[in-house]
């Protein structure tokens, strides 16, 4: 008799964001916030990976502007992205020093976490956690 095989299980997540521009968000987000990329998809160019740490980002140039939608503008203080981080003070340290355009923080926030807010070209939040209390 065999083992059962291994539970499906999830192995990575990748948020996507839909941009006016992926060449220039992409340039935006390494730039800023020290994410890399090894190309780009598309003739003209519309799609990209970003990544950094073990973590990724899809941009996808949206067809329409009108498509680009920052959640905040939807619901008041609401990220489009969330990423948990070991240090917020010291990457808040490090995007302010690439110049990136920081939304508020470091905070410590009700929910147990130290986090700052930065903004993309296309408006878009993106969150930076640290836990705090467990």
């Amino acid at each position: 008799m065999s083992a059962p095989a291994p539970a499906p299980r999830l192995t990575a997540s990748a948020p996507v964001l839909l941009v006016k521009d992926v060449v220039a968000a992409a340039r935006h987000y390494r730039d800023t916030m020290g994410f890399r990329y090894d190309r780009f998809w598309g003739e003209p160019p519309d799609f990209v990976i970003l990544h950094r740490d073990g973590m990724h980002l899809m941009l996808k140039q949206a067809a329409d502007e009108r498509h680009v939608v920052p959640h905040w503008t939807v619901s008041d203080k609401l990220w489009n992205v969330y990423f948990w981080v070991n240090d917020a003070d010291a990457l808040h340290a490090e995007f302010v020093a690439r110049g990136a355009t920081i939304d508020y923080g470091p905070c410590l926030q009700p929910h147990g976490c130290r986090e700052f807010g930065t903004q993309d070209l296309d408006g878009h939040d993106i969150g930076f956690g640290q836990i705090i209390i467990p």
